[in-house]
């Protein structure tokens, strides 16, 4: 009885000494100061909702049909395997070495600590709009509450002349005589003039009510402004606690939107004319395989959709122990991304097939990409089926799901930047406050994008705060960590946390490979670089500008971070000083002693107590190691039992 009792006891923990196992384990943090995740579930959950974002519902189908509908697979696995699943490995392997954020992990080389800088100017451009578009979700799921969607027929108030219902108009009174006059005068119309759907002249003339032009702000729409409040609201209640109240979170934000697609792809499938969408959705068009735009849209998909250069998978993975398997949870959530991509190809295909089927046209004329897709033609397919009131709330609920997935890593990331990069006690203990200042900047910074002009400053963010950027910042940290801080330093980092060396596949993307596909996709943007466009509005020069100044905003954070800490380095040459500031700082390395091991080891009797390596025990010799044990029976028999909890009288007492 004794013996149960002692094993059930807090002292049973404090007699378990140099990583041995006590009787009974108690769930607690490797990293008791800045936490760990509860378990490697919640770690890969969170990852999946933060790759699978929006863009795979709606950019990927868009990207899919453009370039030659099946045969765009080829080439987007191809870069999946040689660019994607390698930068995604880069990223946690980078984060969880070291447990810290984009901004801690700059101690490999501190001259490149601006790059850390970059990637929280991209995540704080992207989080801003991100919510916008989360909010707008929130806005057409709750008008979704209703008998009739709104955006179903054309006589309401904000609704043109140009405006052609694929349901008709609804009269109390008419007769048949007078529908069918309606008819034939509507198709007419739909012969003279360009078709305006009642979703799309909801979307723009009420949702949005957009003004004339990109300065013209015009007023605040007062319930997307709501909607953005309660959207930010959502995001910093499920981060209160950090990945410790996220991690629950995921196990429903990540899963729910695979039940709700698999109930929408049912339900598509069904659908008359499904068919016909799904096979003009696979059907390859091998003749695009020859076209560079191709390659570059899949290398462009696959990059932007894993979300390399974020820094969120560097902080997700940051809170990782030190042990875990990063190599195969970086194949795990790399793969499930692109399929999801793949099966929502699948379900908003289905829908526009049986929608072209219903408006006698092809497949073509009503798919559609980015906002276009996912507020103005599904929900416009989504008025033809049944009870559709019910699909509109699980398609927007679907929507909100994935991009909330996405921005809790987002805010994450600036949290733990700042966090790690003041690194107090007491900023570890209230980081719930920093959670909420985030949160409110974040909303303020909103508000100018919930304004008639919202929708054209929203997609001048998207296009140009982060694109080329990311490409230039993803390239920057991989020439740091393969040929500045060096391959082979990298490689036995990886090594000593796993337990095993990166293969050799892994070893030639990370050199040369995946750079060369960064490079390439750099250059593909350039090239095919042309000025955003919304519908027939072209953007002025000035607003262009702006969008130029947002996307070197966050480049240009590299050049000034390495000039001022080379100035500020030790040396008295240039030269001196250049060498100095991209030494590893003396801090680099594991987070935790215990791990610290080989040339992280520091000197002192508690790294040769937490690590003894066979090699270094022989050299020493065999009279020392005996001089070591005889010290340590000296001290195991003058110290109490329990007495400081740190040893136990390994003779009986009884």
């Amino acid at each position: 009885m004794f013996l149960n009792v002692l094993t059930h006891s807090p002292l049973a923990l404090l007699c378990c000494q140099n990583g041995a196992v006590p009787v009974e384990p108690v769930k607690k943090d490797e990293n008791s100061r800045r936490g760990n995740w509860g378990n490697q579930i919640e770690f890969v959950l969170t990852s999946v909702g933060y790759a699978v974002g929006l863009g795979n519902v709606w950019r990927f189908p868009y990207l899919c049909y453009r370039n030659g509908g099946g045969a765009f697979m080829f080439p987007y696995f191809i870069m999946l395997v040689f660019c994607g699943i390698p930068l995604f490995f880069l990223e946690l392997s980078f984060g969880q070495f070291t447990s810290l954020g984009c901004l801690g992990v700059w101690k490999v080389s501190p001259m490149f600590k601006g790059v850390g800088y970059g990637m929280m100017v991209v995540s704080t451009y992207i989080g801003i709009y991100y919510n916008v578009v989360i909010c707008i979700a929130f806005y057409y799921f709750f008008m979704s509450m209703t008998n009739l969607l709104p955006w179903t027929y054309c006589n309401n108030p904000w609704n043109t002349p140009d405006c052609t219902g694929v349901m008709g108009t609804p009269r109390t009174n008419a007769t048949f005589a007078n529908v069918s006059a309606v008819v034939s005068g509507l198709t007419e119309i739909v012969n003279r003039t360009k078709r305006t759907s009642p979703s799309e002249e909801y979307w723009r003339n009420y949702v949005l009510n957009v003004s004339d032009g990109i300065g013209n702000f015009g007023e605040v729409r007062l319930p997307i402004l709501g909607c953005l409040a309660v959207s930010w609201i959502v995001v910093f209640l499920c981060l209160i606690r950090g990945v410790k109240s996220s991690g629950k979170v995921v196990y429903f934000t990540a899963t729910f939107p695979y039940v709700v697609l698999t109930i929408l792809f049912i339900r598509g499938i069904t659908l008359e004319g499904a068919i016909s969408g799904i096979k003009y959705y696979l059907t390859p068009q091998w003749e695009k395989i020859l076209d560079a735009k191709v390659w570059g849209d899949a290398a462009s998909q696959i990059f932007y959709s894993l979300g390399c250069a974020w820094g969120g998978l560097i902080t997700m993975a940051s809170y990782n122990k030190f042990h875990n398997n990063c190599f195969r949870d970086s194949i795990i959530i790399s793969v499930t991304n692109c399929g999801t991509s793949v099966y929502a190809g699948f379900v908003i295909f289905s829908i526009l097939g049986f929608m072209a089927n219903h408006l006698g046209v092809d497949v073509s004329e009503v798919a559609d990409h980015g906002p276009g897709l996912a507020f103005v033609a599904y929900p416009e397919a989504l008025t033809l089926l049944p009870i559709s009131p019910l699909w509109s709330l699980l398609f927007f609920f679907m929507l909100i799901l994935l991009g909330l997935g996405t921005q809790f890593c987002l805010l994450e990331t600036l949290v733990t930047a700042v966090v790690d990069e003041i690194g107090t006690d007491w900023i570890m203990k209230n980081k719930t406050y920093v959670t909420l200042g985030v949160a409110i900047v974040g909303f303020l910074l909103g508000v100018p994008l919930t304004t008639q002009a919202g929708i054209y400053w929203l997609l001048l963010m998207d296009n140009y705060a982060a694109s080329f950027s990311l490409v230039v910042v993803s390239c920057i940290m991989c020439i740091c960590i393969m040929y500045v801080y060096g391959h082979k330093n990298y490689f036995k980092d990886v090594e000593m946390m796993l337990g095993f060396p990166p293969p050799l596949f892994f070893r030639i993307c990370w050199r040369y490979v995946s750079p060369f596909i960064i490079t390439f996709i750099l250059i593909f943007t350039v090239i095919q670089y042309k000025p955003i466009t919304y519908n027939d509005y072209v953007y002025p020069r000035w607003s262009l500008v702006i969008g130029f100044a947002m996307a070197l905003s966050s480049v240009i954070c590299i050049p000034i971070y390495a000039l001022f800490k080379i100035a500020m380095s030790e040396g008295s040459t240039f030269l001196e000083r250049l060498k100095n500031s991209v030494k590893p700082d003396p801090d680099w390395g594991p987070a935790l002693q215990e791990h610290r091991k080989g040339r992280y080891a520091t000197a002192g009797p508690e790294s040769v107590e937490v690590c003894p390596l066979k090699e270094e025990l022989k050299d020493e010799g065999k009279e020392k190691l005996k001089e070591k044990e005889m010290e340590k029976k000296d001290e195991m028999g003058l110290t109490i039992p329990g007495s400081n909890g740190s040893t136990l009288n390994p003779t009986p007492s009884a």
